[in-house]
């Protein structure tokens, strides 16, 4: 079966014996329907903060490997070793839903439900980003055809629209076009939602009063004498802030077990900084002893950024790392042709088990974690490739299991539950981030790249050389960075497999994510509103005439 038809042959529980479950007040608990619900954590009881664990994984391939299976399989595992645990996770963008990638609710028997709901509009968080940001977008062209009391260089506004569906065309534009009633012409253009800085935000953004504040703080634009333009500049930061009260509130779901989930935020990691909200996930460390979260793509993309980023604005710090590592995914990175995946071939596993190993020392050694291997099962998986790679697990001393979420849920995730468990509990694990603060931009851009990416040198243009002066003489040095480059290599070409090595890492350009409190550098050609594919997955999704959605994965 495929995942949406077993979503759809499970019946789930009222998500008021979930929330009763995992200790949620019933005043604490608004319901979306029977099967959905926002959580107000100012309602939760008190209790000791639980134990984080984040899953992260290899550098995958562009089909994906199953990291949210992953995630959610170990949260059911754990539950089914008598551990209390749950799930904090990042809701889905449409972009990967229509175009390849596929959603974010897991696979198989390690799913998150409702699946086609979480999938699709779910509880319109993302629309209210989506509204908050093209508020904001709106106010500043209003305030420059009102007047312009700020003194607005049209040519320098900074913010830019966004929507939450892949779509090219609309990456650059001229807008205000049709005479001086329809605004001031200028280029303009879109960024996905998941990739926009009030997504960031809000998922940083501690409480509602954290959230007014970052979002006050946007630069929006700059003046024609050349200081930044804010939001809370052109009162916009109040209204944004009524759009998004609601959304704040985390989204209460369940796995196919019943093991709880708090579904909250989207940014990707690859464009973005890749992680939940800071609200989702501190309200699961107040209602469980263990939080399973995860991070967006390979290692040296999500994981580098909720550590560097998350973990650096808010104090929290995970106990372990579960890497997430497949056969398929290994022999690819060891040159084995996308159509012979299936096909048993120790050579190329062999090969792109360095991927493996450049992420386990970096987990290890750079930021001092314990970190368990997590085999996630293809049924075309070989006995003697799965032995290759525990092997090669054991000889860096990073324990590993087989994880069959997908094929049995909980159930398959026992083994790799307890050594997760064993790692968490005899964590003593404390910050070790990539570079301190008082590195510049620039060395801290340097820093990642050499010691997480593993790249020679570093090369900025000219347009990144003017940006890092111009953010230096504003005083933004401080800030930690998020770098945007492809997911699928530790380098800024996606066709660099394996784990490449003193390489020339390329900044084209920085932008300033003031309310989220980082400098974004773009590395290479990665964009902020990607394409869809020659095929979309859209194409294949429908519904019948009584409501039943087919082809949804």
């Amino acid at each position: 079966m495929t995942d949406l038809q077993i979503a759809q042959s499970v019946t789930p529980r009222p998500i008021q014996e979930i929330a009763r479950a995992a200790g949620i007040p019933e005043e604490a608990l608004s319901p979306y329907g029977r099967l959905m619900a926002k959580v107000d954590p100012a309602l939760l009881p008190e209790k000791k903060p639980g134990r984080l664990i984040l899953v992260t994984a290899i550098t995958p391939t562009p089909a994906g490997e199953g990291k949210t299976t992953v995630s959610v399989g170990l949260a059911d595992g754990l539950r089914r070793n008598g551990k209390n645990a749950m799930l904090a996770l990042r809701e889905p963008s449409l972009g990967p839903v229509f175009g390849m990638k596929g959603g974010a609710a897991g696979g198989g028997y390690a799913q998150v439900l409702p699946m086609e709901q979480i999938n699709l509009h779910f509880t319109g968080d993302l629309h209210a980003i989506t509204a908050a940001n093209n508020l904001l977008a709106a106010m500043v062209d209003n305030h420059i055809q009102q007047g312009n009391a700020l003194g607005i260089d049209p040519r320098r506004v900074t913010w830019r629209r966004c929507l939450d569906v892949n779509d090219r065309q609309l990456r650059d534009i001229v807008s205000g076009l049709g005479g001086k009633a329809n605004g001031n012409p200028r280029q303009d253009g879109f960024d996905i939602t998941a990739a926009s800085e009030v997504m960031a935000v809000f998922c940083l953004a501690a409480d509602l009063n954290d959230l007014k504040k970052r979002l006050g703080s946007l630069v929006v634009a700059y003046t024609y004498a050349g200081e930044p333009v804010t939001a809370d500049m052109v009162n916009a930061s109040g209204a944004m802030t009524a759009l998004l009260r609601d959304a704040l509130k985390p989204n209460l779901v369940q796995t196919i077990d019943g093991t709880p989930c708090l579904m909250h935020g989207g940014p990707f990691a690859n464009i973005a900084h890749g992680c939940n909200s800071v609200v989702a996930t501190r309200t699961a460390l107040q209602l469980a002893d263990y939080v399973v979260t995860e991070a967006g793509f390979g290692a040296d993309l999500g994981a580098e950024k909720f550590i560097d980023i998350k973990c650096r604005q808010t104090g929290l710090w995970p106990s372990a790392v579960v890497l997430v590592a497949t056969v398929r995914a290994l022999k690819h990175h060891g040159g084995c042709p996308k159509d012979r995946l299936g096909e048993e071939n120790l050579e190329a596993l062999s090969a792109g088990i360095s991927n493996l190993i450049a992420h386990i020392r970096n987990i290890r050694d750079v930021w001092g974690l314990p970190v368990v291997v997590a085999l996630n099962h293809f049924v075309s998986d070989t006995e003697a490739e799965l032995a290759l790679l525990r092997e090669r697990c054991a000889a860096e001393g990073a324990p590993c299991a087989l994880a069959d979420g997908w094929a049995h849920g909980g159930a398959g995730m026992t083994d790799l539950a307890a050594l997760v468990a064993e790692a968490v509990d005899a964590s003593e694990a404390k910050p070790s981030f990539t570079y301190p603060d008082d590195m510049t931009l620039r060395e801290k851009i340097t820093a990642v790249a050499t010691r997480i990416y593993h790249a020679g040198s570093v090369v900025f243009s000219p347009t990144a050389e003017k940006q890092l002066k111009e953010l230096a003489d504003a005083g933004r040095d401080d800030l930690p960075v998020c770098i945007a480059k492809t997911q699928y290599s530790f380098s800024d070409d996606p066709k660099r497999l394996a784990a490449p090595e003193g390489y020339p890492l390329t900044i084209r350009s920085l932008r300033l994510s003031a309310g989220a409190g980082f400098a974004v550098a773009f590395a290479g050609d990665i964009i902020a509103m990607p394409g869809l594919p020659r095929r979309p997955a859209a194409e294949a999704i429908d519904v019948d005439s009584e409501g039943k959605i087919t082809g949804l994965f």
